[in-house]
């Protein structure tokens, strides 16, 4: 999350000065790695230039991951092939044939990501270690048809941060604790931790993250970067370890919008496999880097999330000071407590996770190489190894999920009838409203890592309402407090991917908050 000049006006300036003197400066710490905060279209033209290959790119982040991920323990496997890969793709673009924007741009997956190759895919639990997949997931079949590189798979928190009630965000048994490239004492949120830390930290390029409520926008938003949850069955779900048939989606993670709306287009598309899908053809696109306008917030309906003013002050006037940056692009500014009435329907999700995940994880591990064939045998593996597997919080969650039965119990049924009537909530609003988008804190700045107590909320989280609503959801950089990174949300109804990256490219053009971290052992 960053920033720096606000506006090209006299109105945006004034803005630009309010909002700075709200930042706490962060120091020019920061390494001289060549490719610190290049985007994909730098790397492609210097591919085209003839000035860089994507086998000497990809060593590049290689060693850069070999030098650097010693401090935040991002990476939880690279991928044996990738110069390889690498170097197939020079010769197809040597012989004339490019595939695309994303042909020889090196990418890090999520660990609950199948990859049909000699990497595991384990979600971070080692009771799922040896874990390999016959074949890709489906959107890994896109990155692989596109011509990206598999450069490795990135840490998480294990079982995507639903297996304990006092669980410490981005730990695993399988790849330990990933830290913020900001603040190494602090936590970079999950529970796609890796994927953003490495983004944040140049690693890569791009990397995916998966979301079932906040898993994207959270880590995006306390390190530094931007991170789209899409509509749930604009990415296909085959190959991912699954938590919620609801909620779950996978999404790109980048430093700059239109990067991760480069990557959103290569990775849409309908699956047989994948029911929710259906629901994207003629609605999704292939290229929403279209929609990245500097204009794209002029005479737009903001409903702006009235927030807890009892939080903590420099956020606060963090985030008034960036609703100023909005209306001085010309968004005409409507206060709105959309939290205040989906609150009551966290209940009903949570239980709704707790069915689907018992349904799903078996249905995947009956067909993976993992020891373990049903969340009955984690179980168990978990209690016979707990040493290695639970040393600093428990599996409460598992335990709750096991009891769970089918889905076709009245219960489910009955909890996901109120939880998704978030769509209603958010739909009726943004019509009564005539709103273009919502908006509001991303999340409050991260947390210190604590493996004894758990992880502790920082005041703000927006992740909710949409990830209930199966909405789309878009994170930003807007401001630092105390150093730490913290984003700017917008969301709105399914399908609205390209209105909220226009309204999202038009803010990070205007303020740039975006700065590479400095890697300090503390704030």
């Amino acid at each position: 999350m960053k920033r720096r000049n606000f506006l090209r006006n006299s109105a945006g300036a004034g803005i630009t000065a309010l909002a700075s003197s709200l930042i706490s400066a962060i120091p020019n710490e920061v390494d001289a790695f060549a490719l610190n905060e290049v985007t994909i279209d730098a790397l492609q033209e210097k591919m085209r230039a003839g000035q860089l290959t994507s086998q000497k790119l990809t060593k590049m982040y290689l060693d850069r991951i070999a030098t650097v991920d010693k401090k935040i323990n991002a990476v939880i496997e690279l991928n044996p092939d990738a110069l390889s890969i690498a170097a197939q793709l020079d010769s197809e673009r040597k012989a004339g044939r490019v595939r695309g924007p994303l042909h020889g741009i090196p990418v890090l997956i999520k660990d609950n990501i199948d990859t049909g190759d000699k990497m595991m895919t384990t979600a971070g639990a080692s009771a799922l270690i040896g874990n390999k997949a016959s074949k890709d997931a489906y959107i890994v079949s896109k990155l692989r048809e596109a011509g990206a590189v598999l450069l490795g798979k990135t840490n998480l928190s294990e079982w995507a941060n639903f297996r304990s009630t006092r669980s410490t965000s981005a730990w695993s048994s399988r790849g330990g604790q990933t830290r913020n490239p900001f603040a190494l004492n602090r936590n970079p949120s999950g529970s796609s931790s890796g994927s953003g830390a490495a983004v944040s930290a140049n690693l890569c390029v791009v990397a995916i993250g998966t979301e079932t409520n906040g898993s994207i926008i959270s880590p995006a938003s306390h390190c530094g970067v931007v991170g789209i949850k899409p509509t749930v069955g604009l990415l296909s779900r085959t190959g991912i370890i699954p938590i919620s048939a609801t909620q779950d989606t996978a999404g790109p993670m980048t430093r700059t919008v239109k990067d991760a709306a480069l990557f959103l287009g290569v990775l849409a598309g309908e699956d047989s496999a994948d029911e929710a899908t259906k629901s994207s053809v003629g609605k999704s696109q292939k290229d929403y880097t279209m929609y990245c306008s500097v204009d794209a917030l002029k005479g737009k309906r903001i409903g702006v999330e009235k927030v807890n003013q009892n939080g903590n002050p420099d956020v606060l006037a963090l985030y008034k000071a960036n609703v100023e940056v909005l209306k001085s692009l010309g968004a005409e500014i409507v206060e709105v407590e959309l939290q205040k009435q989906t609150a009551v329907l966290s209940a009903s999700s949570y239980l709704i996770l707790q069915y689907e995940f018992k349904d799903g994880v078996n249905a995947y591990l009956a067909k993976a190489t993992a020891k373990v064939k049903n969340l009955n045998d984690v179980i168990s593996y978990n209690k016979a190894n707990e040493i290695k597997a639970m040393p600093y919080f428990k599996q409460e969650l598992l335990d709750m999920c096991a009891l769970k039965k089918g889905l076709d119990d009245p219960e489910y049924k009955e909890a996901l009838k109120k939880s998704t009537s978030a769509r209603q909530i958010i739909d009726e609003m943004m019509n009564s409203k005539k709103l273009d988008a919502l908006c509001s804190i991303s999340s409050g700045p991260a947390s210190c890592i604590d493996q004894i107590n758990g992880d502790y909320g920082t005041g703000y989280s927006f992740s909710s309402p949409a990830a209930m609503a199966g909405y789309p959801h878009i994170t930003v950089p807007m401001g630092y407090v105390h150093g730490m990174p913290v984003g700017l949300s917008f969301v709105s109804g399914a399908w609205k991917e390209a209105a909220i990256i226009g309204m999202a490219y038009a803010f990070e053009q205007a303020t740039r908050q975006r700065k590479a971290p400095a890697f300090k052992a503390w704030i």
